[in-house]
């Protein structure tokens, strides 16, 4: 039994959408959440960089006292997770490889798409997994990059914005996909548009879910699951002050978010 928080980051404040899984699948559990909000997106910049800024918000999750670390960015997971497994002292896990293995295990005819960031379809992580699990998988990819500031202006149900994601899925539909992967954590956020778009043709794959599920097996696995009965909680920090979007997080996902604090990033608190 282990009362220290799971600490969570994502390059922004879309690693919401796995916070709030996180909190209906483990109620017990505290949660400490840092939003990298000063460097926001991490989805435009080189690996290098990426690699950097992830080492640096973990070091200071550790500095949280975090029991595990929680990489709820699709980017991030893609470009530096294996750096974040070397130099933390503590279990990692991120979102890409659970949201694999749910799209594995969900497609009907072994024929999978996948949507995310730029650098998130750049990096070629979720072809590398799915091959992993299925050799024979076939897989269509699409970078969506106007979906993101899309969700962060609040249009989650709004016309231009369904316009917007018929444009991009509709090669993946024609090339036959039966299920998509939402490689973007902010991406739950338009799960309604997503199904208007593709009816009941095509199965959604939601990585903030699945890697929820991903770290409870985690901690049942170290051993390091909270007492049953504790007071979870959450605490929230970004290294910049909250814009719009944490509104739009809160209405959305009926969070409850107290006071957000800041905190100063750590500049060269790691080392690559």
């Amino acid at each position: 039994m282990d009362e220290r928080p799971i600490g969570v980051f994502d390059s922004g404040i879309g690693g919401l959408t796995v916070v709030k899984a996180l909190r209906d699948l483990l109620p017990d559990e505290k949660i400490f959440y840092l939003g990298d909000t000063a460097r926001v997106p991490y989805g435009g910049k080189s690996a290098i960089t990426v690699e950097r800024y992830s080492l640096e918000i973990a070091d200071m999750l550790i500095e949280e006292n975090a029991k595990i670390v929680v990489v709820a960015c699709n980017t991030a997971s893609s470009l530096a997770l294996p750096k974040l497994e070397k130099h933390l002292p503590v279990a990692v896990t991120g979102v890409i490889r659970p949201g694999a293995r749910a799209a594995v295990a969900a497609t009907r005819n072994d024929h999978i798409g996948v949507i995310g960031t730029r650098a998130t379809i750049k990096s070629g992580a979720y072809e590398r997994e799915l091959r992993a699990l299925n050799p024979d998988i076939r897989i269509s990819v699409r970078a969506c990059p106007l979906l993101v500031p899309l969700i962060e202006e609040a249009w989650l149900d709004d016309e231009l914005t369904d316009r917007v994601i018929v444009r991009y899925l509709e090669p993946l539909v024609r090339e036959g996909i039966d299920t998509l992967v939402l490689g973007c954590t902010h991406y739950p956020l338009l799960i309604d548009a997503l199904s208007r778009a593709l009816g009941e043709r095509v199965k959604l794959v939601d990585s903030a879910r699945n890697c929820a599920t991903a770290v409870q097996e985690l901690l049942d696995r170290q051993q390091l699951r909270a007492p049953l009965g504790t007071s979870g909680g959450l605490e929230i920090a970004l290294t910049d002050a909250p814009d719009n979007f944490l509104r739009v997080a809160r209405e959305a996902l009926q969070l409850e978010i107290g006071e957000v604090q800041l905190r100063e990033v750590l500049h060269g608190a790691a080392k690559l």
